[in-house]
């Protein structure tokens, strides 16, 4: 649906108030927008920077009716938002990206069989439903990922299993969750693109990253990808398969692996990315304000890649490098939180270099 554009004044809602949050605030201040931040956490990162913060449940209908009838668009920094919050929502506020993107993300299982219905390759999945299911299809497999279908993140909700490894064991530490299983893929590196999609139907996309994680957690993100050309392509014409049959606006984050055989996708967030933070130093227009510009109803802007970059999560005692990563020239982007805890997000550095 596409609406007028809002102008600078305009009062941008935002569910979820971490560091992503964060980081649309700044941008949407920057285009004059003022935002209001929704999270149940009083301390939440965003509300730091956000002129409004309302410190509620998600289930509070009360207060969801009220934020929403405060502002006049809303979007969303995480996925696992409840439907019925989302049912108050829309029925007095446009929401961006659909509802459609935002149930399609939130299970593995239906996001899987909507990518393969657009003829993009996946990993081999299955539904899982039983202890038995799970050891039938395990040694077809050869050994697989088994996922919860939801509320996984950051490789929370996921068991490494190997052809031989016991299905019942694995099937109780899921505790009654709903599964699946997806086979191992043999790739040589993970890339993702960050792709924009605006309410007139454009579509700009970022040059694909390399990724590596570490204990599950994105570790770096850099660029220039180390794949060909042609890879590249593929991995930005996916995306934009992605953003049309969604009829999406606002930024997505797709991740694919590298295999010799071509691209596989593992996962779409729909939502702006880890892996696109390096666009606050490397492109003209970040991830976060062309996200913004989306949601708005404004023209998207240029994404053009103007240095290589790598960008660095600071997890947890990271944080303690703080002295010597403002020695070496790297741009430091600090989420506000107080405390440093193992697996944390605490900020990014992107370092730079000529293209």
């Amino acid at each position: 649906m596409t609406t007028d554009p809002l102008g600078p004044g305009a009062i941008i809602g935002i569910l979820g108030g971490g560091q992503l949050g964060r980081m649309l605030s700044v941008a949407a201040a920057r285009l004059g927008f003022e935002t209001h931040i929704y999270d149940p956490d009083p301390a939440a990162p965003a509300a730091k920077v956000a002129a409004s913060h309302t410190a509620a449940s998600y289930e509070d209908k009360a207060a969801i009716t009220a934020f929403a009838k405060a502002v006049d668009v809303v979007t969303f920094e995480f996925e696992n938002i409840p439907t019925s919050a989302l049912d108050a929502i829309e029925a007095l506020t446009p929401i961006h990206p659909n509802r459609t993107a935002l149930a399609t993300s939130q299970d593995r299982l239906v996001e899987k069989d909507f990518l393969t219905g657009l003829g993009l390759t996946c990993a081999p999945y299955a539904d899982i439903e039983t202890a038995g299911h799970l050891a039938q299809i395990l040694p077809i497999f050869g050994g697989g990922i088994l996922k919860t279908r939801r509320f996984g993140y950051d490789g929370k909700g996921q068991l490494r299993l190997g052809p031989d490894d016991d299905p019942s064991d694995a099937w109780d530490q899921m505790q009654g969750t709903a599964v699946i299983l997806e086979g191992l893929v043999p790739f040589t590196c993970e890339i993702s693109v960050i792709a924009a999609r605006g309410q007139d139907g454009s579509i700009a996309c970022y040059d694909p990253g390399e990724n590596v994680h570490k204990d599950g957690i994105l570790h770096t993100t850099t660029l220039p990808a180390k794949i060909p050309a042609r890879l590249r392509s593929d991995a930005v014409l996916a995306a934009a398969q992605i953003l049309n049959a969604l009829d999406y606006v606002g930024v997505l984050g797709v991740e694919l692996f590298v295999t010799p055989q071509g691209l596989v996708v593992n996962e779409i967030a729909p939502r702006v990315h880890n892996s696109g933070h390096w666009t606050q130093n490397g492109c003209a227009i970040d991830q976060f304000e062309q996200h913004i510009r989306a949601v708005v109803g404004w023209p998207l802007g240029d994404g053009t890649r103007q240095s290589d970059v790598t960008m660095e999560n600071l997890i947890g005692d990271d944080i303690d490098r703080l002295k010597d990563l403002a020695k070496d020239g790297s741009a430091i982007h600090l989420y506000g939180k107080s405390e440093a805890r193992p697996g944390r997000k605490m900020g990014h550095v992107n370092r730079i270099s000529k293209s």
